[in-house]
């Protein structure tokens, strides 16, 4: 069972390694099986389809982004430091290149060619990840924290948005300081701190 547990868990970190590099379209099974050793009926075995296999992915990080989540909110008790934890663990990523992509913001560009059930996936993932957002930025306007300019949702929505663009800007441009570049005057903007 361990094996088998193994194997499906190398299927996975795989596949998120190629949706990165080339989205959901860029990657086969057979180039699953080359990067993992195994052959292609031995993935069928654990993901009947590609669909299940990038719907388990997604259900995945969805699972590890609401623990990380969860984790900020039980360590760092400060909103503003929160959002700076958050933007920090990106950065990190992008610039040693173990995670350089959310991999929903990049299926989310993909929407209209994915399959329904990835979709409602990628889709949750977004809701989710707002939600939090917008409840951190209402605690830090509540506690004279951070200074919206707007109800707490949009700003939530336009974190969002920029976060994933300074990802996208990074990539553009070949440049992982692009991404700091973009998100500290966004920090900066919404702290009362000034």
């Amino acid at each position: 069972m361990n094996n088998a547990s193994s194997t499906a868990d190398d299927i996975l970190a795989c596949a998120r390694t190629l949706i990165i590099a080339g989205g959901y379209n860029g990657f086969s099974y057979a180039d699953i099986a080359d990067v993992v050793g195994i052959r292609k009926p031995s993935i069928h075995h654990h993901f009947a389809s590609k669909v299940d296999l990038v719907r388990t992915l997604v259900s995945r990080y969805r699972e590890e982004a609401q623990a990380g989540l969860a984790a900020l909110e039980r360590n760092i008790s400060d909103p503003g430091e929160q959002l700076k934890s958050y933007v920090a663990y990106w950065e990190a990523c992008i610039k040693d290149t173990t995670a350089p992509f959310c991999v929903c913001a990049l299926l989310a560009s993909e929407l209209p060619i994915l399959p329904e059930e990835v979709a409602l996936e990628v889709r949750a993932h977004f809701r989710s990840l707002a939600s939090w957002l917008t409840s951190v930025l209402e605690r830090g306007k509540r506690q004279g924290r951070l200074q919206l300019a707007g109800t707490a949702r949009v700003e939530a929505e336009g974190f969002m948005a920029s976060v994933h663009g300074a990802m996208l800007s990074a990539r553009a441009y070949g440049d992982p300081k692009m991404f700091g570049t973009i998100t500290r005057p966004l920090l900066d903007r919404l702290s009362t701190r000034h």
